[in-house]
C-alpha cells in the first residue's frame, strides 16, 4: 500500500505524460466547441436566431454522434494495440483536425468548422477506452482511486478552462486568429507529452476486429453481464452524465430566468460546480483508504439528491422579484446567495465522490483482455444518456412547463430511484459503506 498522496503520481513518467495529453485534450475540444458557439451565436448569424439555434443544436448533436458510430471499434482497438502509439496517433490526427479548423476559422466557414467537431469527437471517441484501459496497466490497486480521482479533476477543470478561454477569446477582436494559435498549440503540446507515454501492452494481441457497432456493444455487455458490480457500476456512470449534463445544459437558463442573474453569475455557478466536482475526485483517494471502495458512491449520491432538493428552496428571492439582470455582487449579498452557491458546490463534491469509484471498480473488476471494449460501450451508453437528458429537458421544461429548478428538483428525485436500484440490486454498494463506517466508528477514541 502506497504511503505518498496520489499528487506523487505527477512526478512519475508512468502518470504524468498521460496526464498532460489527457487533460490538453479535453481542453483543446472545449476551446474549439465554445469558440465555435460563439461564433454562431453572436457573430456568423447573430442575427438568425432560429438558424442560430438550430445550428447550435447541431452541433452538440455532431460532437456526440461518433461516440455512438466510433466507440466499439475504438474499445477493439484498445485491447488489440500497444496504448502509447495509440494515443500518438490519436494526438497527431488532433494536430491535422486542429490544421483544418485554422483553415475554418480563417475562411469564416462554419460548415467546415461544423465538420471539425465532428472530428473532434471523433478523436474523442478513439481516446476514451485507450484513456481509461492504460490506468490499470500502470497504477497498482492502491494507486487507482487517487489516478482516477486526478483524471476526473483534470478533465472537468480542462473542460472549465477551456469553456471559457474559448468563449473569451472569440469575443475579442481578432478572436479567430487567437483561438487558432491557441488550439494549434495545445495540439502540439498534447503530441509532444504524448510522445513521453512509457510502453503499454496490447492485452489481448491480434484481436480481430468486429466493425458492426450494434453487434459489438451488445456482445461487450454481454461479456459483463454475469458481474452485476461492473454491469451496474456502467451504468451508474451513464447515469451520473445524464445528471450532469442535465446541469451543464440547464444552468444559463436557471442563471437568468430563476436567480434573474446576468452572464458574471453563470460564469460563477458553472465554475463552482466544476471546481466542485474536482475537489470531490480529489478527496476520494482519502476517504477510500487509497483502495477501490465502493462504500463511496452511495454517500455520492445520497449527497448529489439531498442538495439537489435543497438548491430548490435556496434561490433567492429578491432576485427572482427584482428588475435585474444582477451580478455577482447582487447575488452574494442576496438572502440566499450564497446558500445557493454552496449547493452548487456540495452537488459537484458528492457527485466527484459518486463517479471515481465507479470508474475505479469497472478498471479493477472487468477482464483485463476486454477492459477497453468495456469502457467503449459505458461511452455509448454516456453518449445515449446525455441525449437522453437533453429530451428530458425538452419534455420537462417545454411540453410540461416546468422551470429549471423544477427540473433540478425532479433530478434529485429519480436519482434516489435510480442509484436506490442500483444498490438494491447491488448490495456491495451498501455493504461496503456499513463496513466503512463500522470501521470509522471502531476507531473514534
Amino acid at each position: 500500500m502506497r504511503s505518498q498522496s496520489q499528487f506523487s503520481l505527477l512526478r512519475e513518467r508512468r502518470f504524468l505524460p498521460f496526464f498532460v495529453t489527457q487533460f490538453f485534450g479535453a481542453f483543446n475540444d472545449n476551446v474549439f466547441k465554445n469558440a465555435l458557439i460563439i461564433l454562431i451565436a453572436f457573430q456568423s448569424m447573430g442575427h438568425d436566431a432560429t438558424h442560430s439555434r438550430y445550428l447550435v443544436n447541431i452541433s452538440a448533436a455532431l460532437f456526440i454522434l461518433p461516440f455512438f458510430l466510433f466507440s466499439s471499434t475504438a474499445g477493439q482497438i484498445g485491447d488489440g494495440y500497444e496504448k502509447s502509439t495509440l494515443i500518438r496517433s490519436i494526438k497527431l490526427g488532433e494536430i491535422f483536425v486542429m490544421l483544418l479548423a485554422v483553415v475554418g476559422f480563417m475562411l469564416n466557414s462554419v460548415g467546415l468548422l461544423m465538420a471539425v467537431l465532428f472530428l473532434m469527437g471523433t478523436q474523442s471517441s478513439l481516446f476514451g477506452p485507450v484513456k481509461y484501459g492504460y490506468l490499470p496497466q500502470h497504477l497498482n490497486g492502491a494507486e487507482l482511486t487517487g489516478g482516477n480521482g486526478l483524471v476526473e479533476m483534470g478533465t472537468f477543470m480542462a473542460i472549465l478552462f477551456g469553456m471559457m478561454l474559448g468563449s473569451a477569446m472569440m469575443a475579442m477582436d481578432g478572436g479567430k486568429y487567437w483561438v487558432s494559435t491557441v488550439v494549434m498549440i495545445v495540439a502540439i503540446t498534447g503530441y509532444i507529452s504524448a510522445k513521453k507515454i512509457p510502453y503499454t501492452p496490447a492485452v489481448q494481441p491480434g484481436l480481430k476486429i468486429n466493425w458492426n457497432v450494434l453487434t459489438q456493444t451488445w456482445a461487450t455487455v454481454r461479456m459483463i453481464h454475469n458481474n452485476r458490480t461492473v454491469l451496474f457500476s456502467v451504468l451508474g456512470i451513464s447515469w451520473f452524465w445524464f445528471i450532469g449534463s442535465t446541469y451543464m445544459v440547464q444552468l444559463p437558463n436557471y442563471t437568468r430566468e430563476v436567480l434573474n442573474g446576468d452572464e458574471s453569475v453563470y460564469i460563477l455557478l458553472i465554475t463552482v460546480f466544476c471546481i466542485g466536482i474536482s475537489a470531490g475526485s480529489l478527496f476520494c483517494e482519502k476517504l477510500s483508504g487509497r483502495q477501490v471502495e465502493l462504500g463511496l458512491v452511495p454517500i455520492g449520491a445520497a449527497g448529489i439528491s439531498l442538495f439537489g432538493v435543497d438548491l430548490y428552496f435556496s434561490a433567492p428571492t429578491m432576485m427572482q422579484t427584482g428588475t435585474g439582470p444582477f451580478a455577482v455582487k447582487q447575488f452574494l449579498q442576496a438572502e440566499g446567495g450564497l446558500h445557493c452557491l454552496a449547493d452548487i458546490a456540495l452537488i459537484g463534491i458528492f457527485g466527484g465522490l459518486y463517479i471515481v469509484p465507479l470508474f475505479a471498480v469497472v478498471q479493477e473488476r472487468s477482464p483485463k483482455d476486454i477492459l477497453s471494449r468495456v469502457i467503449a460501450a459505458n461511452n455509448i451508453l454516456n453518449a445515449f444518456f446525455m441525449v437522453l437528458a437533453a429530451v428530458f429537458g425538452i419534455v420537462l421544461l417545454g411540453k410540461l412547463a416546468y422551470t429549471e429548478d423544477e427540473v433540478f428538483l425532479v433530478i434529485a428525485a429519480l436519482n434516489v430511484m435510480v442509484t436506490g436500484t442500483i444498490f438494491l440490486l447491488v448490495p456491495e454498494f451498501v455493504q461496503r459503506l456499513r463496513e466503512r463506517l463500522g470501521s470509522f466508528m471502531r476507531d473514534l477514541p
